[in-house]
């Protein structure tokens, strides 16, 4: 994380951009990484899912210049030694093949053009504190930043929801990578939010939790147009297999399709539809069984945040008796709804490992560590096989202890991080 306070980093990109640019910033903003908090891998399906954006933050600095040439500085890739320029022509922009880091950028400017014509050459500079391939959204942060950025100078008057779908745009459509909205909008908005991944797309800002949040990154890099697409094809077997029974109820088929995307899976009681699961391949069925159970506990995790816990009962019969004990231990604590939340990021946890099968040893060994040291719940954090892990504290003294165990267990880096706010001009 950096250590410099907003004002020095913001007088830092400015020293820099003048180093490349021989002059100033016209606008430099900022959008946070985020923490895929409740429901991973679920956005793409429609489903709410939420968010928290943390203080590792991206930030991109732009002036305007004349003609239609445009060039990108990556001070990241600067410092790790590889290729960090970007150029081209506004009026004629074609992707690179590879993950090329100014294919975000030129997919941005593709995206805008379609709104807004108009659009000159300009000189920008990135910075960012977000690791990338850790599952803490650095696609998302750039996108958002750059757009934000760009809204700044061009006076485009686009609201946070705006860019965020700019940013989807840029990412799902132009660059093709099978990405939900979850990233966009946690990085646009900030703050704990649940979002709503169908139209028309609304957002709930919640209260922020009294614990202490822990990013234990495990160093091994995912990616996830390698990941989504398999899980999404996955679930697809299993919704014909279904559709293809010729016992199914009509109320239950009239909510199914074929693509994961279509499915009314909000409208579907899992108890209803289990019957015909378990007539399906085990990894299809799995991958089902997986979207249903982390939406219901999703949902019951918002309504402890929101205030409203239910009964014991209720809890046990949404997380499964085998999380008995604990829920037990959680309301008998000295924060019950915070020790409830720790419950729900584990279950959720095992769901991924078990049932979704996005899990590594060597997260499981961090995750170990984490839960040892006194985390109240370690969940992975993004499309997994990879990437990090999030753990709950409740407090600063337990969340150090969380940081040293995860790191003397395999974690490559590792932060304790705040609740941020989402995107911010900063100059």
């Amino acid at each position: 994380m950096n250590v410099l306070s907003s004002g020095e980093l913001t007088k830092y990109i400015v020293s820099e951009f003048e180093k490349f640019f021989n002059s100033k910033p016209e606008t430099i903003s900022s959008a946070p990484g985020r923490i895929d908090f409740l429901n991973t891998h679920q956005d793409y399906k429609g489903l709410p899912v939420v968010s928290i954006g943390i203080n590792l933050r991206t930030y991109v600095a732009i002036s305007r210049i004349s003609g239609k040439k445009s060039k990108i500085i990556s001070i990241n890739l600067l410092r790790e030694g590889r290729n960090y320029t970007d150029s081209f022509n506004v009026d004629n922009i074609v992707l690179k093949s590879g993950k090329w880091f100014g294919n975000y950028i030129r997919s941005s400017v593709k995206a805008l053009k379609e709104i807004h014509r108009d659009i000159d050459g300009f000189n920008a500079l990135i910075y960012s504190d977000v690791p990338v391939a850790a599952g803490l959204a650095s696609s998302a942060a750039l996108l958002v930043s750059f757009i934000g950025a760009m809204n700044e100078v061009y006076g485009f008057n686009l609201s946070k929801k705006d860019i965020a779908e700019l940013a989807f745009h840029a990412e799902h459509d132009i660059m093709g990578i099978p990405c939900g909205r979850l990233d966009q909008y946690g990085s646009s908005f900030g703050g704990v939010l649940k979002i709503e991944t169908r139209p028309p797309y609304n957002v709930e800002e919640l209260p922020i939790l009294d614990g202490v949040f822990v990013v234990l990154d495990s160093g091994i890099r995912h990616s996830t147009a390698d990941i989504h697409p398999r899980r999404q094809a996955e679930i697809d077997e299993g919704l014909r297999a279904l559709l293809q029974m010729n016992d199914l109820e009509e109320s239950i088929m009239e909510k199914l399709s074929d693509k994961y995307y279509a499915v009314k899976w909000d409208e579907i009681k899992y108890e209803e539809l289990l019957p015909y699961l378990m007539r399906l391949p085990d990894t299809p069925r799995r991958r089902i069984e997986f979207t249903f159970k982390m939406h219901e506990s999703t949902i019951l995790a918002l309504n402890i945040i929101r205030g409203n816990t239910p009964d014991p009962g209720k809890i046990v019969t949404i997380l499964g008796s085998e999380w008995r004990d604990e829920i037990e231990k959680a309301l008998n604590s000295d924060n019950p709804s915070l020790a409830l939340i720790g419950v729900i990021m584990n279950c959720q946890h095992v769901l991924l490992r078990d049932l979704y099968d996005v899990s590594l040893p060597e997260l499981e060994r961090i995750r170990n560590a984490a839960l040892t040291a006194g985390a109240l719940g370690v969940k992975l954090s993004g499309a997994g096989l990879g990437g990090s892990l999030t753990a709950l504290a409740k407090d600063l003294k337990d969340a150090e202890n969380i940081l040293r165990k995860g790191l003397e267990n395999g974690a490559k880096r590792g932060w304790i991080v705040k609740v941020d706010t989402g995107l911010r001009r900063e100059l």
